[in-house]
């Protein structure tokens, strides 16, 4: 079983930061995609940021020069950097990794359970 835990969310103010986490544990032989993802109450979830395993990185470009993805292989654990927050970045923001559990195995997508993040203005 994989499971991946976030934290990081909260309330801020316009113009504030906050750092995501999201650490991997469970049997997980090697990760490759990692991603943020979020979502409104009655909306789809849309894509924010991903980083492959090599490190290259692609994002919205409503997040573009202000949220930065990284990732920590040794950990397992993806971050996202989140500064100069607007009122339109308040959603519930999720992770995700592709997991392979096994050498030669398949490859799943797992996400997290998702955590608030509020931007007043």
């Amino acid at each position: 079983q994989v499971q991946l835990v976030e934290s990081g969310g909260g309330l801020v103010q316009a113009g504030g930061s906050l750092r995501l986490s999201c650490a991997a544990s469970g049997s997980t032989f090697s990760i490759n995609n990692m991603g943020w993802y979020r979502q409104a109450p009655g909306k789809q979830r849309e894509l924010v940021a991903t980083i492959r395993s090599d490190g290259s990185t692609g994002y919205t470009d409503s997040v573009k020069g202000r949220f930065t993805i990284s990732r920590d292989n040794a950990k397992n654990t993806v971050y996202l950097q989140m500064n100069s927050l607007k009122p339109e970045d308040t959603f519930v923001y999720y992770c995700n990794a592709d997991v392979t559990r096994r050498f030669g195995g398949p490859t799943y997508r797992y996400w997290g359970q998702g955590t608030q993040v509020t931007v007043s203005s």
